[in-house]
């Protein structure tokens, strides 16, 4: 019963939730997952659907991370990242990316964001 309270504190969290339609071979449906619960994943029908399942899935997961004797991370906050980081990068790269913002116009610094951002 000890692990059912640290599991109910784990659900408490503000987690992040990414719920997404899908339209493949099989049919239309939603996936779901959780960014902080590497491979915590469900569907649904609906939107609804994906989410109710998504919490039955967390709640497994974290039952048996804890079982297991695993840290259950805990979610990311946006006020955690400053926007910045460093990127050490091929000479050559470096050379062809600033060419490619000076052709466009703009700070190297925006031509790599407009890059990661595709």
């Amino acid at each position: 019963m000890k692990n059912k309270k640290k599991i109910e504190y784990y659900m408490s969290l503000p987690y992040n939730y990414v719920i997404q339609p899908i339209t493949d071979e099989s049919g239309s449906y939603f996936y779901a997952q959780v960014l902080e619960l590497e491979g915590c994943q469900s569907t649904g029908e609906t939107f609804e659907e994906a989410y109710e399942s998504l919490r039955e899935a967390m709640e497994g997961w974290i039952e048996l991370k804890l079982k297991s004797g695993y840290e259950v991370p805990i979610p990311k906050v946006l006020n955690q990242f400053s926007g910045k980081f460093v990127v050490r990068m091929p000479k050559q790269l470096h050379f062809k990316l600033s060419i490619e913002a000076e052709k466009a116009g703009v700070s190297l610094n925006q031509y790599v964001l407009y890059k990661l951002a595709k």
